[in-house]
């Protein structure tokens, strides 16, 4: 095992969690410009932000799939 991958390991969940706050973060913060831009931007700034909103949410997904150890996505 590599040293990134032994250090993640001795992290507490708590630890694990709070490591993952910034990127959660991130994304509830870009959800929320997606929903205020739904009533006063164009279509395209609209479906530019939701697709914002939603690779940050796949990637806080990911990160914490990885950080409690899940099992790795499979691919069709």
């Amino acid at each position: 095992m590599n040293k990134d991958r032994n250090s993640r390991e001795d992290q507490s969940l708590g630890d694990k969690i709070k490591a993952g706050e910034p990127l959660m973060e991130r994304a509830v913060q870009a959800l929320r410009r997606y929903h205020e831009a739904q009533e006063t931007q164009p279509a395209e700034k609209v479906e530019t932000l939701r697709l914002e909103a939603e690779a940050l949410f796949a990637a806080a997904h990911e990160y914490q799939r990885q950080a409690l150890g899940g099992p790795s996505p499979r691919l069709h």
